[in-house]
């Protein structure tokens, strides 16, 4: 099949906003959101991108084609795309000189030419070891005040380039936001992620 090669991929959504999380937050970005998750974070945003099943496959060709009129700034994100293999995707953005952003849980085994990585590893389902190596930047997800303590976890298996962010998971933002400030302030060396995207009213 198609898809078991990477050369069609279910497709929830893709659109063209601004990017509002990390490193490249205020960046025109392409969104691509495949469809297929069994990571099954309880404070997800979008669970119906969780079941593949109900979204429509799209060859590689067509989900390019519909990307060549934006931002050469493209993320990839899910869902968890790399339940897919990511090769033929990224090869074929790379024809059109495309600067390719990953955002990913790193619990299956990285496939794709990546611009940047986004590793955002999650409690239900840890990354594998090589996304570690991987990242360009890990940001860690704060529900709850063990997420500060799974979050210095994370960061002692992480490469040294990486950058580190906190983000308040949105419906606890009012919570956990006095509480990253304060524990950025102790701990420097993390920075912090607002979906600023959201604050914006947009996409």
């Amino acid at each position: 099949m198609l898809v078991d090669k990477g050369e069609a991929l279910p497709v929830m959504e893709a659109f063209y906003t601004i990017q509002g999380e990390g490193y490249h937050k205020g960046t025109a970005s392409y969104f691509i959101r495949t469809a297929g998750c069994d990571v099954g974070c309880h404070w997800c945003d979008v669970k119906e991108s969780w079941d593949e099943k109900v979204h429509p496959i799209l060859t590689v060709k067509e989900i390019v084609k519909k990307s060549l009129d934006f931002s050469d700034c493209v993320v990839i994100t899910g869902g968890e795309p790399l339940m897919w293999n990511m090769d033929p995707l990224t090869k074929e953005l790379k024809k059109f000189n495309k600067k390719i952003h990953i955002e990913t849980s790193g619990s299956y085994p990285l496939t794709g030419d990546w611009d940047w990585i986004c590793l955002s590893p999650k409690k239900a389902k840890l990354p594998i070891e090589d996304a570690y190596k991987h990242a360009d930047e890990l940001k860690i997800i704060i529900y709850n005040n063990h997420d500060f303590i799974f979050a210095e976890e994370e960061a002692k298996k992480v490469n040294k380039k990486a950058i580190l962010y906190l983000q308040p998971e949105w419906g606890k933002k009012e919570k956990m936001m006095p509480l990253i400030v304060e524990f950025v302030k102790k701990n420097p060396k993390w920075k912090i992620s607002l979906q600023t995207h959201k604050y914006l009213n947009i996409l």
